[in-house]
């Protein structure tokens, strides 16, 4: 009940938000963190909670993204109906990798991601009638619903928030139902998992497509978003590391952690390039990456997992001194 009554807290700040804060670089800065918290909740299901590394997770960000602005730029077709093919497209692609990989023992899944992930990279640069190659499609910018477009940032600060919020919730619930458990089961020991019953590959399979959903309606909303996609801003490797390093931070495998991760990351990042970026270019990725190893090397259980373990000691220091 306490977690519900802050959660709401939270929530209700945030929402209020936009009503104080008028700076369209802080607006921005928001946008750009409830992002990629949901695409790190994305990831945090089956790398968190399954014990699956996935660094091609941009893959099916950036397909997401292409079904969407191909579909508006070159067939004229609705933004939704973009991001009903793309979320299709994506859990068919994901299925597809999954179900040999996940029958296997080792690292055959994360090689796949990868792989794939490079694979659709080149293909888009080289499929140029379709996705214009290097040089990228640019979305006409035309406001209103029906294009997924806004004028002002605030529509988008509202879209994000709600994605955040809705993609966190299902965390919560997946680590508190049978499904989250058998997951942790499948990470812990597979081979415990199979003998008490659980279908570990089954299951794998499940977390993988219901991930790569997630992953594509982001794809969907950065590309409405930024009006602008190419293969190097979807499809790189560093937007799956990216996705990766803000659950782990944040604490992967808990439904608090990719938030906390993308809370504390896309900030320092943005920050960063803002105030170091045009007098010392790069000097900024410095600092994000030492801020990184320090973080992982002090708390490689991730933040939300070390807060609660501090609170757990200082709870039964407290128990032990009551009965003193």
């Amino acid at each position: 009940m306490k977690r519900l009554v802050w959660s709401l807290f939270i929530l209700a700040l945030l929402s209020a938000l936009p009503l104080v804060v008028r700076t369209q670089f802080y607006l921005h800065i928001f946008i750009l963190t409830f992002l990629y918290a949901s695409f790190a909740n994305s990831w945090n299901l089956i790398g968190g909670y399954a014990g699956q590394l996935s660094l091609g997770h941009a893959a099916f960000f950036g397909i997401g993204a292409y079904a969407c602005a191909i579909g508006s730029v070159k067939f004229g077709i609705s933004p939704f109906i973009g991001l009903a093919i793309g979320v299709i497209i994506a859990v068919l692609v994901s299925g597809a990798i999954g179900y040999p990989c996940f029958r296997l023992r080792g690292p055959f899944y994360t090689l796949s991601t990868i792989a794939f992930a490079e694979v659709v990279r080149l293909l888009t640069l080289y499929w140029r009638d379709l996705t214009e190659g290097a040089v990228g499609i640019l979305i006409p910018f035309r406001p209103g619903v029906a294009n997924l477009i806004f004028s002002g940032k605030v529509p988008y600060y509202y879209i994000g928030l709600i994605m955040m919020a809705l993609s966190t919730l299902l965390c919560y619930h997946v680590e508190r139902s049978r499904f989250g458990y058998y997951l942790v089961a499948v990470r812990e020991d597979e081979d415990a998992a199979e003998a008490c019953g659980i279908r570990s590959a089954r299951y794998k399979l499940y977390a993988a497509m219901i991930s790569a959903a997630i992953a594509a309606i982001c794809g969907v909303f950065y590309v409405q978003y930024m009006l602008f996609i190419d293969p190097e801003g979807v499809f790189n490797l560093n937007v799956s590391i990216q996705a990766a390093l803000m659950a782990i931070i944040g604490g992967a495998g808990t439904w608090l952690g990719p938030v906390v991760g993308a809370a504390l990351l896309i900030p320092l990042g943005e920050f960063l390039r803002g105030w170091l970026g045009g007098a010392a270019r790069g000097l900024h990725m410095a600092f994000y990456g030492i801020v990184l190893i320090v973080v992982v090397m002090v708390i490689p259980q991730g933040i939300v997992v070390t807060v609660r373990n501090l609170l757990k000691v200082k709870a039964a220091r407290n128990v032990e001194e009551e009965r003193r």
